[in-house]
């Protein structure tokens, strides 16, 4: 029977921290754990959590890392300074973690450590009901193509990029296998219940939309990249800032952070449809180039056509909700069997909401019923969208757990 718990607390103090999230555990009486996910502040000393993870829990494997300015539990919607730790308890259940560093071919290294956490499931060659994926930011397309080798789409990759507070890079990713700036930390799950998976943006198009004529690729041969160029044969940045009504002002000529400007008017890339409803992948711009190129925390591919997005903070704090609700809905048995859920949610799009973010943790704690959920805030999600394990920004994940 599985069993799930959540702990969570704050400070500015490492070890002080651990001692406050060891008393939740203790006075919970025998806590045990086959898989941990812990997500915690870039502040933390991120060994000594590694440390007390595997004293705490020798049994189990462990992945997690850095969120943005906080995390979310069942309890409350924590600060910067925050610990948590989410915790299964499966002994009919099966599960596996490994991490790698991101080097010089992101694909051959997902690939690794898919593998190696599939042995370390001693379950390899077998099919897993999830893979999480906790990753640096910046090759999260190649590292889903180095896992589609292994398992194709037919399992959902969830997961997020592991963030720091500003965008200035202090990020980090860990297992029981290690600690790494620059790597790709996996877990492959087998547990003995069911899952429910959902990915989800709370945007819409705006109406402006156009072709992607040139792309800066990030690898040689690949025809995609974090850096977009030209759409329609113009400056990314000029095309960008007509669109949205000049949000990005002398920016779009000179360069610069626009990290906030366009928080509420990401791209959306077409990525099929369900039910006659074109699907999007939101795609975050971050700087504008002084070339007038624009940079995201996606790789947009050359030719595909791309438009301005929407939204407000009402559809926002929404989305949360809705998006743990349809996770629930996933399980067979519904909301009766849930034992507890995983978010991913974007950073970009918790500021976004800004001073609404506590109607969200209610909502998403509702929707899971009071179960006991942890949720990360991070520079890029992964999930499965119309049949196909994708990256995107400024969007929801959420799995749910069913006995």
């Amino acid at each position: 029977m599985m069993s799930i718990h959540t702990f969570a607390a704050a400070g500015g103090n490492t070890d002080d921290v651990l001692a406050a999230i060891d008393n939740q555990i203790a006075q919970c009486g025998e806590v045990a754990a086959h898989f941990v996910m812990t997500f915690f502040g870039c502040d933390h000393d991120a060994e000594k959590i590694r440390g007390y993870i595997g004293n705490r829990f020798p049994c189990a494997v462990f992945v997690g890392g850095t969120s943005s300015a906080g995390l979310m539990t069942d309890k409350a919607l924590w600060g910067k300074d925050a610990i948590g730790l989410f915790t299964i308890e499966d002994p009919d259940g099966q599960y596996g973690a490994a991490i790698e560093p991101v080097g010089d071919n992101p694909a051959a290294a997902a690939e690794k450590a898919l593998r190696a956490a599939l042995d370390n499931a001693t379950c390899p060659g077998e099919l897993p009901s999830l893979i999480f994926v906790y990753q640096a930011p910046g090759s999260e397309e190649d590292v889903t193509d180095g896992f589609r080798k292994v398992v194709g789409d037919r399992c959902p990759i969830l997961g997020g990029s592991s963030a720091d507070n500003d965008t200035s890079g202090r990020w980090l990713q860990i297992s029981n296998a290690g600690m790494m700036k620059s790597g790709i930390a996996v877990a492959v799950l087998f547990p003995s219940g069911n899952i429910g998976t959902v990915f989800q943006g709370g945007f819409e198009p705006a109406g402006p939309n156009g072709i992607v004529t040139r792309v800066i690729p990030d690898f040689i041969g690949k025809n995609r990249g974090h850096e977009v160029a030209e759409i329609d044969g113009r400056p990314a940045a000029t095309v960008y800032d007509e669109w949205s009504n000049n949000i990005l002002g002398a920016k779009a000529e000179q360069g610069g952070n626009v990290f906030e400007e366009t928080s509420g008017h990401p791209f959306g890339v077409e990525t099929g449809d369900i039910d006659g409803v074109t699907n999007f992948i939101l795609v975050h711009p971050v700087k504008a180039t002084p070339e007038g190129g624009m940079t995201t925390f996606a790789a947009i591919e050359q030719g595909a056509r791309i438009h301005i997005m929407r939204g407000n903070k009402k559809r926002l704090a929404m989305r949360a909700g809705h998006v743990a609700a349809d996770s629930v809905k996933q399980l067979p048995a519904g909301a009766q069997s849930l034992a507890g859920a995983l978010m991913v949610f974007c950073a970009g799009c918790k500021r976004a909401i800004g001073e609404r973010m506590p109607e969200v943790a209610r909502d998403v704690t509702q929707n899971f019923g009071g179960r006991p959920f942890l949720c990360c805030f991070t520079f890029g999600e992964q999930g499965n969208i119309a049949g196909k394990n994708a990256h995107g920004n400024l969007m929801i994940a959420a799995v749910a757990f069913g006995t």
